[in-house]
């Protein structure tokens, strides 16, 4: 038998109310506990945010550097990666409060939706993620006709 992964599989979508004052509890099969810690990052083109465990948030520093990008464009998308980085942590009841300007850019107030996805989970404003389902999923069908799914 193989090893246990201790990374969880962020598999799912799940349909939250956020507070007042910024705060979401996490869906429980994807925490841990008390003092957990993920990256929070706006995604740069499709308003919603990115969270990432640590060891998921520092391969996308390798991936960049892998890239086939310029020197100069390689930096620049480090700084910019690492400038719209939070870190956050989760509470008692496995909340995590989302920075003000995150939640702005991502249009998050009240009904918002956690998406699974493998190593890294999204959070959407409801209406967003509606949005994205409709347009996502032909695209969807379509790579699965193609694999044989």
């Amino acid at each position: 038998m193989g090893q246990e992964s201790t990374t969880p599989l962020y598999s799912g979508t799940y349909e939250r109310s956020m507070d007042a004052k910024n705060r979401v509890a996490i869906p429980s099969g994807w925490t841990r506990g008390e003092g957990e810690e993920f990256h929070v990052i706006p995604h740069p083109t499709d308003g919603f945010l990115m969270v990432m465990p640590l060891a998921e948030f520092d391969r996308w520093e390798q991936r960049i550097q892998e890239s086939n990008a310029s020197s100069a464009d390689k930096r620049r998308a480090i700084r910019m990666f690492y400038s719209e980085a939070r870190a956050v942590t989760t509470d008692k009841q496995g909340r995590i409060l989302v920075p003000e300007g995150h939640c702005t850019r991502a249009g998050l107030k009240g009904e918002v939706v956690f998406v699974g996805g493998r190593s890294r989970f999204e959070i959407w404003a409801k209406d967003r993620h509606a949005a994205s389902v409709e347009n996502d999923t032909a695209v969807f069908e379509r790579v699965a006709n193609e694999i044989g799914l």
